[in-house]
């Protein structure tokens, strides 16, 4: 956490002596480990890489964006998004923005579009449509990413379970790779927008705490390490990377009060909704200027892994969804028993029948699907032969531990 000497000078400072104060100087390396990185294990000091901005991202998919899109198509495309993304959302309200239920805990709707322009991406249509990489590549496995066609059905999956925590400022749940805000002044409203995350040797922490400086068109200082890492390979960065296009950090920066974690833009927008950060928290450039703008100083940020979610929907029926665990954080808890307690969690009061095929299916392809265990939107129940009840599940998962072991 920031002493209160230090907040109070990044406050005075400039853009430029304040990103470099806050960004360059000290950027943290945080080791994959088998447990959650807390917002206490952060605050060690390590020299690394910036936390975003290295112009070369691992991810084998990103890589592939590169490689078919030059800078400039890049742009061009940005633009087309940009022209052509819609004013609202499919319940008519500002792009991200939905109505909190007055029972459940579900917004949005899932739909389908249908391709119009021979150019389009899958990419393309994300960004249009408030979703991010992963989202749409999951939703969509038999469409190709770069061509999927003109005349093709595109599968938008824009429909949510809130977290389980808190509602109030913003919470960011890592494995889902979305951010949700809640706005103090429209209590009735959940914005949810798309974001990228810490890469798995440089994970994005868990925890509590909150926003503080907000810069427009911040400045970019590499730290040390990245500079001589760079001046190795013959091409070294600049010291300090004016606001403009080629600036990794976008036109808007939002300071955490957590040092060298931003939530900020980018100058790479076919990358959001991956894994492709060291740390910080990215955002499509027209999500993070609506956010910069309206967000008030010192909001609660809450950082969570939760790969599995459940809750009702207005009609009563059980929902759960599942996402690829992290990493640093898959030999924590063993996905199947987690998904139990909060199913459990949800049940024990009235004693709900759950189709344990349904969760096993969830846990086995986390896709980001809403699947119904129970209630009116929910499947006929199976026969005898083909259901799980808790027990098996289990059983099932401590026969597949030994025989991996073996």
């Amino acid at each position: 956490m920031m002493s209160k000497t230090t907040d109070h000078r990044l406050r005075k400072a400039p853009a430029v002596t304040l990103l470099a104060a806050a960004i360059g100087a000290v950027w943290l390396t945080l080791p994959a480990a088998a447990s959650a990185v807390s917002l206490k294990d952060a605050t060690a000091t390590h020299e690394a890489s910036s936390a975003e901005e290295t112009g070369k991202i691992s991810a084998a998919a990103l890589s592939s964006v590169q490689t078919l899109m030059s800078a400039q198509q890049r742009q061009a495309a940005s633009s087309k998004q940009q022209s052509t993304a819609p004013a609202a959302t499919p319940n008519d309200l500002p792009r991200g923005q939905f109505h909190l239920p007055e029972e459940g805990d579900v917004i949005g709707r899932n739909y389908t579009i249908v391709v119009q322009d021979q150019e389009q991406t899958l990419v393309d249509i994300a960004r249009q449509h408030n979703i991010g990489y992963e989202e749409i590549r999951m939703a969509n496995p038999g469409v190709s990413l770069w061509v999927p066609g003109k005349g093709t059905e595109v599968t938008i999956p824009s429909r949510y379970i809130l977290p389980n925590v808190k509602r109030e400022g913003i919470v960011i749940n890592l494995s889902e790779l979305r951010l949700y805000y809640y706005p103090a002044d429209k209590p009735g409203i959940v914005e949810t927008y798309p974001v990228s995350v810490g890469r798995d040797e440089f994970a994005t922490p868990v925890g509590v705490t909150h926003t503080t400086v907000k810069v427009k068109d911040p400045a970019w200082a590499p730290p040390a390490s990245m500079r001589r890492e760079a001046a190795e390979r013959g091409d070294p960065p600049p010291e300090i990377v004016p606001a403009g296009p080629d600036n990794p950090l976008g036109r808007h920066a939002i300071l955490l009060d957590l040092p060298s974690y931003l939530i900020h833009g980018t100058n790479r927008p076919e990358g959001v909704g991956m894994r492709v950060s060291r740390g910080c928290i990215r955002m499509y450039p027209e999500d993070i200027k609506s956010l910069y703008e309206r967000l008030p100083g010192n909001t609660r940020v809450n950082l969570i892994d939760a790969p599995f979610k459940a809750g009702r929907d207005a009609d009563g029926s059980l929902l759960v969804q599942a996402f690829p665990q992290l990493e640093e954080n898959s030999g924590n808890v063993d996905p199947v028993v987690n998904a139990l307690e909060i199913i459990h969690s949800q049940t024990e009061k009235e004693g709900t029948e759950v189709d344990y095929a349904s969760v096993k299916q969830a846990i086995e392809k986390p896709d980001g699907s809403i699947i119904a265990l129970h209630g009116p939107q929910a499947s006929p129940a199976p026969d005898a032969t083909t259901s799980h009840n808790t027990a098996d599940l289990l059983e099932e998962i401590q026969l597949k531990t030994r025989s991996a072991e073996d």
